[in-house]
């Protein structure tokens, strides 16, 4: 986990602002090989790197699409791009690049049925690509008071909640008398069941 630490110190979130342009999508350095690069935003919609307006009608929205690439993704150890593009999803000949606003899995609908334990979908993929949710494992960040959850390894082990998600789930955090405003989130009550927040997820976050 301590690349994935690395990837997220604040060295890399100045990095992000920088302009990443040494590139051409779909250039081939060896035979036979193809190399895209994309981008991953906060909401999780997913982008070519280089397209110049990032919305939701230039995102990717195919599911299976998604689904094939985000089941693919690891950390990026191929001595390419390393700093640019931290993670990287192969398929068959093909090198795709991540790099991400935030992390690269972001959650963005919890997914209930009835007989079947809660999941948190992430990244377009629906009810294929998933995570259990887990109440007590929720983490506030304490400055940007975004919140996480427990993720995939593969994605560095740990998710972003998309803020309109994390919006309704913020209802459900309770504080410690007098720490509503600037304290941190003591417990999660859902389903009228009190979870104490572990705050497992902090040491994801280098100063």
């Amino acid at each position: 986990m301590r690349v994935a630490n690395r990837l997220f110190s604040s060295e890399w979130r100045r990095f992000l602002s920088r302009d990443v342009s040494s590139y051409t999508q779909g250039q081939s350095p060896e035979a036979r090989i193809r190399e895209y690069f994309y981008y991953i935003d906060h909401q999780g919609q997913l982008f070519l790197d280089d397209t110049k307006v990032k919305n939701f009608v230039t995102c990717f929205k195919d599911q299976h699409f998604l689904v094939f690439f985000f089941n693919r993704l690891k950390v990026n150890q191929s001595s390419r791009y390393e700093q640019d593009f931290p993670f990287l999803s192969l398929c068959g000949r093909e090198r795709n690049f991540l790099r991400c606003e935030d992390r690269p899995v972001v959650f963005t609908h919890l997914v209930s049925e009835a007989g079947h334990e809660e999941r948190l979908s992430y990244c377009g993929g629906g009810a294929k690509l998933t995570a259990p949710f887990r109440p007590e494992s929720l983490f506030m960040h304490p400055v940007s008071g975004r919140v996480y959850h427990p993720g995939p390894e593969r994605g560095g082990g740990v998710g972003l909640v998309r803020s309109a998600l994390a919006i309704e789930l913020s209802t459900h955090f309770e504080y410690a008398t007098g720490q509503e405003s600037t304290g941190q989130p003591t417990h999660f009550i859902w389903a009228g069941h009190p979870h104490t927040l572990t705050n497992e997820l902090a040491k994801h976050f280098p100063v």
